[in-house]
């Protein structure tokens, strides 16, 4: 009963905070418990894990599995590998972070805090059983669900354009969603004439995967792909999410970029390799091809960009093209990789994304070009800043670094021309990131919104030049980091450095997973290649 516990918690929470509308200090606290109580569940989901069993060749662990609509054969079944459980765990993980950068958040008109903190924990409730669950069926009833939390986040609470933003993000997901249904139909009816009774389990589909034909292999994997290249997003199915990026709320931009959009690769991992293995080597040469793409477009795109919001956005796309590069390389070290990089890139975007949100709150515009300088005024938010930075591009000793280090080697035996290719993109990433560091942080103090700021203060107009003595007069006019702000980032920060130095106990995790996977695919290590 514990995944189910994990999946109902969240939902039940979100039920409890709606109705608290003229209760926003109560709301937020119900929430927050009901996080935290999230998170030590997740916890001894973890503890509860065995690494022994997965590694003997226990394929799910914790397993829940009910009779849901006998007449289609589904059922409600949940349960963890060590993929799923670590993009659980950093669920648990972000939400509590969100909900506490959220605390003072300046909400739309006619908008509660209660309905927003409800929102999010609806998305956590709902992710948790898209990772969770090992029927088919189900698993795209939640890989539907999901997306109406996030497109009320982003339609009732997001920017100037969230409408737009909204409606897009909505048919995008739902359109890749019509044609998996497509595909998750005929799987059921191959699995028919495969086994005589139709089945959604995932276990009993991957047992007869071997044996369904390449063609019929290759349309059901292009139902899974579009929807899951959609939800990464791969190039070209990437253009819904700068926008919904930018005008979502940050608190559930953290949730979209660093979350929701896994659950794309995950989808690879979990449903196009060892469902489809045949189809799935055919078609590599294509997927590598997007991935290398979007590494390279997605960084020349970040560079262009004004908007930080959007900067972030075409950043993640650049990562994504990683981590895909990683699933289709077929070697265990690249599989490894690939999904230490899910891990990873959620939390060093979730703090990039975050960062950015308290120094838009503080100058209150998105554009790049009205900061500078701010390193002078609030040199923590500009070191935070710089450190989640150099973590999105894999600066050694940060957790990115490991994870883009592991799928570039286990890549480069198989796939050594992506993989250089691919490499290019590390240039580029250095140079986006510094280049916004330096035009937003580094300098004389100027940009409209600083000197704004320090206007508004009571600064005045004579000390712009003097940033020392500006500050001096009224500290609050441009402040530096607070004592909740600190609090959100010190657990961000203290994973980026800690799982630069010790990833092992998350590989442990990961490994026995992912060479299960390799096994399901048909193939072993390319030679010259390392086992995780």
């Amino acid at each position: 009963m514990l995944l189910l516990i994990l999946l109902v918690l969240p939902l039940v929470g979100a039920l409890v905070v709606a109705p608290m509308k003229n209760s926003a200090g109560t709301a937020k606290l119900t929430a927050m418990g009901f996080a935290l109580a999230s998170l030590v569940l997740t916890a001894i989901t973890w503890f509860s894990y065995s690494v022994a069993a997965a590694t003997e060749g226990t394929r799910f662990q914790l397993e829940l599995s009910v009779p849901w609509i006998p007449a289609f054969g589904t059922r409600f079944a949940l349960g963890v590998d060590g993929i799923a459980l670590v993009m659980l765990a950093l669920i648990a993980v972000l939400v509590p972070i969100v909900l506490a950068f959220s605390w003072e958040e300046k909400l739309p008109e006619d908008r509660t805090v209660s309905g927003f903190f409800a929102l999010l924990l609806a998305t956590q409730g709902l992710l948790v059983g898209v990772f969770a669950a090992t029927d088919v069926f189900l698993f795209y009833v939640f890989f539907e669900a999901m997306l109406i939390p996030m497109y009320f986040l982003i339609g009732r609470f997001g920017g100037p354009r969230r409408q737009y933003a909204a409606v897009k993000f909505f048919l995008y997901s739902l359109l890749g969603g019509l044609i998996m249904l497509a595909s998750v139909i005929g799987l059921f009816v191959v699995s028919g004439q495969q086994l005589g009774e139709g089945t959604f389990t995932w276990t009993e589909l991957q047992a007869m995967a071997a044996s369904v034909p390449e063609s019929t292999q290759i349309w059901l994997f292009l139902g899974f792909f579009v929807a899951f290249a959609i939800k990464a997003p791969l190039v070209p199915f990437h253009t819904w999410l700068p926008d919904a990026g930018a005008e979502a709320p940050v608190g559930a931009g953290v949730l979209l970029v660093g979350v929701l959009d896994k659950v794309g690769t995950f989808g690879f991992l979990r449903y196009c390799l060892p469902l489809f293995p045949l189809a799935s080597q055919r078609l590599a040469p294509l997927v590598l091809t997007l991935a290398v793409i979007g590494i390279l477009y997605a960084a020349l795109l970040a560079v262009a960009q004004s908007d930080l919001k959007r900067f972030v956005t075409y950043t993640s796309i650049a990562h994504f093209g990683f981590i895909a590069l990683g699933i289709f390389a077929f070697s265990t070290q690249a599989f490894s990789g690939a999904t230490l990089y899910m891990v990873n890139h959620g939390i060093t975007t979730g703090m990039l994304f975050i960062v950015l949100g308290m120094l838009i709150a503080r100058g209150g515009s998105r554009l790049i070009g009205d900061y500078g300088g701010v390193h002078k005024l609030a040199p923590l938010l500009a070191g935070t800043f710089l450190l989640a930075g150099l973590a999105s591009l894999a600066l050694p000793g940060t957790n990115s670094f490991v994870s883009e280090f592991l799928v570039l080697l286990g890549s480069f035996p198989r796939e050594p021309v992506f993989t250089i290719l691919a490499t290019v993109g590390i240039i580029f990433a250095a140079l986006y990131v510094l280049w916004v560091y330096q035009q937003t942080m580094q300098g004389p103090v100027r940009g409209a919104a600083v000197l704004g700021a320090l206007e508004r203060g009571g600064s005045g107009p004579g000390t712009m030049l003097d940033p020392g003595v500006a500050a001096k007069r009224d500290s609050s006019a441009f402040p530096d980091l607070s004592r909740r702000e600190i609090a959100v980032l010190t657990p961000l920060i203290v994973l980026i450095l800690v799982l630069g130095f010790f990833p092992g106990p998350v590989l442990d995790v990961i490994n026995p997973s992912v060479t299960a996977t390799l096994t399901e695919v048909g193939l072993t290590d390319p030679v010259g290649g390392m086992s995780s």
